[in-house]
C-alpha cells in the first residue's frame, strides 16, 4: 500500500500537535483515501515463500493481526507522535495496558512502589495480581516526595502512578519522582489518562512509560474500549512487544479506527470541557464539603498541577457528608448520567466508593482517601449553564 507524508517521521515530527492530531500516522492505499482505511482481517497473503520467510525473520510488514494491523499501527503511530515517544503499542483496554506495562518488565522477586490514589483495578493489580508471581509493592501517598525516596528498595524496579489520581486527584511532582527514579535504575509507568498529551506530557518530565486507557478522552464518545503504551523503542519492542505478542491483548482494527476519528478533536474537546469543568467547579466551590479540582487556587496542589497541564481536565471530585446524601444527590440528578465512565463528551458522575473502587475495600479506600461521601465529576460538552443548573437544582435536592 502506498505510505503517506503522515507516516514519514522526518515529516510529521515537524508538524505542530494539532496537525498531527488529524494527519500523523495516516497511510494511504492505491485509491486515496481521504479518511483512514479500515483493514478488519486476521491474516495476510505473500507472494511466495521467501517474503513470509523474510517476514517472520524480522523484515518489514504484515505477518498476522495479533502482531501488526495497517489500521492499528496508524493509531499507534499518531499516539506517538502526540506522546512524544519512540514507539507505542495498542492493547484492547486500559487495564490491558497497565497489565501489560507493568508484566512485561516484572518478575518474581522485584519490587514496585506505587501510589495509594489509583483507579480501583490499578490498585488490585498491585495489592493481589503481583503478589501471585512473586512481587512486592509498597503503596506511599504520592504528594510527599520523601515517601518516594524512602520506599526505594534495592530490588525496586518500577514506579507507579496516575497523576491526576482518580479519584482523589492527586498530583505527582514528576520531575522530582522521575529523576529521583532514573538516578536509582527505576523506571516510571504513569498513567495519563486523566489528561492525555493534549494537556500533559509526562515525558516531557523524564517519564520511561506513558501508559493509557484511550476508551477515555481518546475515544472521548463512550463508544469502544481501548489502550496503549508509549515508551522508548528499547521497552516497546524488546520488553513490551515480546508479552503482547505471546499473550494478545491486541486491539481491534475496527476499535482502532475508532479512536483515529477521536483523535481529530482531542484537543478541542479537552480544553472545551476543561472550560466547562471550571465554571462548574468555581460554582461548586462553597456549596459542598470539599472539592478535589486541580484548576482551582483551594486545591492544595493546584500550583503544581497547573505548572505539568496546560489546562485542568474535565474531571474533578467533590465530597458531601456521607454515603446516603451522595446517593440522593445522583439521583436527583436530572441531565447528568450517572455512569462510571469517564472522558465522556457527555457529563456523567458516580459514587467511586460503590462502583470504580468497591472491589478495593472499606480499610483500602480510607488509605487511598475515598470517602463515603465522595463524587466523582466528568464535566462534558453541554452548556456549562445547564450543568450548573443540574448541580444545583440537585444540591438544593439533599439541603445543600
Amino acid at each position: 500500500m502506498k505510505k503517506d507524508t503522515g507516516q514519514n517521521r522526518a515529516i510529521t515530527s515537524k508538524w505542530r500537535t494539532a496537525t498531527q492530531a488529524v494527519r500523523g500516522g495516516t497511510w494511504r492505499s492505491e485509491h486515496g483515501e481521504t479518511s483512514e482505511a479500515l483493514f478488519l482481517t486476521s491474516g495476510y497473503t505473500y507472494d511466495d515463500a521467501e517474503t513470509v520467510a523474510a517476514r517472520f525473520a524480522g523484515e518489514p510488514g504484515m505477518t498476522y493481526s495479533r502482531l501488526q494491523n495497517p489500521t492499528v499501527q496508524m493509531l499507534e503511530e499518531r499516539i506517538a507522535l502526540l506522546e512524544g515517544a519512540d514507539a507505542v503499542r495498542c492493547q484492547t483496554t486500559g487495564m490491558a495496558a497497565m497489565t501489560a506495562a507493568l508484566l512485561c518488565q516484572l518478575e518474581q522477586g522485584d519490587h514496585v512502589v506505587a501510589a495509594r490514589a489509583a483507579f480501583g483495578s490499578c490498585r488490585w493489580l498491585t495489592d493481589s495480581l503481583l503478589p501471585k508471581f512473586g512481587i512486592t509493592t509498597t503503596t506511599i501517598d504520592s504528594r510527599d516526595n520523601d515517601q518516594w525516596k524512602a520506599a526505594i528498595q534495592p530490588n525496586t524496579k518500577v514506579f507507579f502512578f496516575e497523576t491526576p489520581a482518580n479519584p482523589t486527584m492527586d498530583i505527582v511532582d514528576m520531575t522530582y519522582v522521575c529523576g529521583l527514579a532514573r538516578e536509582h535504575g527505576i523506571t516510571t509507568v504513569v498513567d495519563n489518562a486523566f489528561a492525555t498529551s493534549a494537556l500533559q506530557r509526562p515525558l516531557e518530565f523524564g517519564a520511561d512509560v506513558v501508559a493509557y486507557s484511550a476508551t477515555k478522552m481518546m475515544d472521548g464518545q463512550g463508544r469502544v474500549l481501548a489502550g496503549a503504551v508509549a515508551g522508548s523503542h528499547d521497552f516497546i519492542n524488546e520488553k513490551l512487544l515480546p508479552f503482547q505478542r505471546n499473550t494478545g491483548p491486541n486491539l481491534s482494527p475496527f476499535n482502532a479506527w475508532v479512536v483515529l476519528k477521536g483523535l481529530e478533536t482531542l484537543d478541542l474537546r479537552i480544553r472545551r470541557q476543561s472550560e466547562n469543568a471550571m465554571l462548574v467547579g468555581s460554582f461548586m466551590e462553597g456549596r459542598v464539603k470539599t472539592i478535589l479540582h486541580p484548576g482551582l487556587a483551594s486545591h492544595p496542589q493546584h500550583n503544581l498541577a497547573m505548572s505539568q497541564m496546560s489546562a485542568c481536565g474535565p474531571i474533578f471530585s467533590f465530597i458531601v457528608d456521607d454515603r446516603k446524601q451522595a446517593m440522593a444527590l445522583l439521583n436527583a440528578l436530572q441531565l447528568i448520567d450517572i455512569s462510571n465512565n469517564i472522558g465522556d463528551s457527555r457529563s456523567l458522575m458516580t459514587h467511586p466508593a460503590t462502583t470504580t473502587h468497591h472491589s478495593v475495600g472499606p480499610d483500602a479506600r480510607v488509605a487511598m482517601g475515598v470517602e463515603d461521601g465522595m463524587l466523582r465529576l466528568n464535566v462534558g460538552l453541554e452548556d456549562p449553564q445547564d450543568l450548573i443548573e443540574d448541580i444545583d437544582q440537585a444540591l438544593r435536592a439533599v439541603g445543600l
